[in-house]
């Protein structure tokens, strides 16, 4: 069964092909960037292990016109990896916040569209691009399945107690306002992953996943089940990330607004898009911020002292709560790539019986691998994350359980 996975965002559309049955290959790779603007492009990889590139750069005004020569490219008769577009089975889609209307991967229908349009509010800046890529591609594959897999999902698990804010109940009831958390397909996917590499049911295990990358989040998993999660109502909430503060006195909004004459719209700024890493030292990629750091970069080191300090919290609140914890797990581009980030968040943690091995620590392996000391009671992993295989995997499942009740 071929799967083609999309995630639209406001300006670019990444989407991967994928064969699924026996085994699991990835068919084609690619990525739309900058559409409507000044110098769209379209790189795609395919062929044995991605190896071929393709690349069309061209005035691509639209997502529509982003996604037709995407389709263009896979079924070009000299370089495509399929000959036509019904040889695709079906398409999955990312999609970021699907409050509390879905708790798992849904066949999108005109309901299902409109719980998620009725979600915008939510994710005012995410669900519309999710949006459009779903009606463009609809557009495109009429006759073929379409699956929603949403970022909130695998965090429906989480009990009242952790989910609710401690606001008047009403404006639960009414306005939605709750903890829903993101990156769900990230944690649920290397959460799994630390399973096979454990060797134990995933039913059996509790586990601390920490997706760090620009956006970041750390999950409590029990059994399987996120039981509490960084990220809150927004992505804003939690640990320290690229542009976002993550966690602050909520008073600081009033503060700017009636002593530095900021409104709503440059707070929400301001905090989503000026703060976090970028915020204290002008930069949100880390690999400055390292560079920087061993500079003798004041700011650069205060960041990453920040940056650090927020995950050991976290980290140990979620110890907390889980009361033993089997694996602490890294993922994202920060948490894959940055050994120096491993290390300090994992300093101090000692008592919790968190022990990293700082050979091990020094591997720079794409595939998964283990950091922990032999001496350390928590294993700690370094497991690579694949939202769109998730994605993939989830909307096969779904179509062939479909198929199989019909």
């Amino acid at each position: 069964m071929k799967i083609l996975v999309i995630n639209t965002g406001s300006s670019s559309i990444k989407y991967q092909l994928f064969e699924i049955g026996e085994k699991i290959s990835v068919i084609a790779v690619g990525l739309v960037e900058k559409i409507g603007e000044k110098g769209s492009v379209l790189v795609q990889k395919q062929g044995d292990q991605l190896e071929k590139k393709l690349k069309k750069e061209k005035g691509i005004g639209t997502h529509k016109d982003g996604l037709q020569l995407a389709l263009s490219l896979l079924t070009d008769a000299k370089h495509g990896v399929i000959q036509q577009t019904q040889e695709i089975d079906g398409v999955g889609h990312r999609v970021v916040h699907g409050g509390e209307s879905f708790q798992t991967a849904r066949r999108i229908d005109e309901k299902v569209l409109e719980a998620i349009e009725g979600n915008i509010p939510l994710a005012p800046l995410h669900n519309p691009p999710n949006i459009l890529g779903i009606k463009v591609a609809m557009s495109l594959f009429a006759d073929v399945p379409h699956v929603a897999v949403f970022d909130t999902a695998f965090h429906q698990t989480l009990p009242p107690h952790a989910f609710l804010y401690a606001v008047p109940y009403s404006l639960y009831e009414e306005q939605h306002v709750r903890r829903y958390g993101f990156h769900g397909t990230s944690h649920h996917y290397v959460a799994k992953q630390t399973a096979v590499r454990m060797q134990k049911p995933l039913a059996t295990l509790n586990l601390i996943t920490l997706h760090l990358g620009n956006g970041a989040s750390v999950t409590a998993i029990r059994g399987g089940k996120s039981i509490d999660t960084s990220m809150g109502m927004t992505p804003l909430e939690g640990l320290i990330m690229g542009t976002r503060s993550g966690d602050i006195d909520p008073a600081l909004h009033f503060y700017l607004m009636d002593h530095v004459g900021m409104n709503s719209t440059e707070v929400n700024a301001l905090l989503n898009k000026q703060s976090g890493l970028k915020g204290i030292a002008s930069t949100n990629d880390m690999r400055e911020l390292i560079e920087k750091h061993q500079q003798g970069d004041r700011q650069a080191t205060l960041a990453i002292a920040m940056y650090t300090y927020r995950l050991r919290k976290y980290i140990g609140a979620y110890f907390a709560i889980l009361g033993t914890v089997d694996a602490l797990v890294f993922t994202g581009g920060i948490g894959e790539n940055s050994l120096m980030i491993r290390q300090e968040v994992c300093q101090g943690l000692e008592g919790l019986g968190m022990v990293i091995d700082t050979e091990q620590n020094q591997n720079s392996s794409k595939n998964s691998f283990s950091i922990h000391a032999k001496t350390s009671q928590v294993q700690i992993f370094v497991i690579p994350t694949n939202e769109e295989l998730e994605i993939a995997q989830e909307t096969y499942h779904l179509l062939t359980q479909s198929d199989q009740t019909k």
